[in-house]
């Protein structure tokens, strides 16, 4: 990935710093986008852009920043995303609405704004879908169709961008987080999957290794 454009979405959650931090180590030149400004400090190599991804029109004009200031975008990984656990006789339309705005959206627009340049570039987009979306289990419902949404956008893009975009997802079972810990004392988080494990899958898949690659889910089910 030396000297690639990545943009990353969600840059400043656990799975994002992790990204960003593997893909400079990689010598890329990371963008990084959020709706929260940065709270790091930022090497020469980076970027950060704070916006809206619900905004096409922001998210448009970030994309083009990224582009005037880098000369390219060849890269986007979409990580910005949320989760919510809900059943469907205690909860209601709202937490629908959050997930597929929070989730698929921010893939959409993201996508869409960053599509021209990643066409130049003849590039890739690796997004998030989940593992937990294959079969839902009880008060996953609205977070588990969010991530089959992003998945099938995967799919459909794939084909309708073959030849000129690559586009993959990767489908994590439970990613290694303080909230996660907190919400299920009683696991084994060694048998979890890590950020920085996630993130090295995501910079595969846009990377030139996997330039015969797209269309794909990956699993990512750390070690259960």
């Amino acid at each position: 990935m030396r000297d690639k454009t990545i943009v990353i979405t969600g840059a400043f959650g656990l799975l994002g710093r992790a990204a960003c931090e593997l893909a400079s180590t990689e010598g890329a030149r990371v963008a990084m986008l959020d709706i929260k400004t940065a709270p790091q400090s930022l090497t020469e190599s980076s970027l950060a852009i704070a916006v809206d991804l619900s905004d096409l029109a922001a998210t448009t004009r970030a994309m083009d920043k990224v582009r005037a200031q880098t000369g390219a975008i060849d890269a986007l990984l979409n990580i910005a995303g949320g989760f919510a656990w809900e059943t469907i006789a205690d909860g209601g339309l709202a937490t629908w609405e959050r997930m597929f705005k929070l989730n698929l959206g921010t893939a959409f627009t993201a996508t869409k704004a960053a599509l021209p340049h990643l066409i130049d570039a003849r590039g890739a987009v690796v997004n998030v879908g989940a593992a937990g979306a294959l079969k839902a289990g009880a008060g996953m419902g609205a977070y588990a169709a969010s991530k089959q949404a992003v998945m099938k956008l995967t799919e459909s893009l794939a084909d309708e961008l073959k030849g000129k975009v690559r586009i993959n997802a990767v489908l994590p079972s439970i990613l290694d987080t303080a909230q996660n810990r907190a919400d299920m004392p009683n696991a084994d988080p060694v048998a979890w999957v890590q950020p920085a494990e996630l993130a090295r899958v995501m910079l595969f898949l846009a990377s030139e290794d996997a330039s015969a690659v797209t269309g794909a889910l990956v699993p990512v089910m750390g070690r259960v």
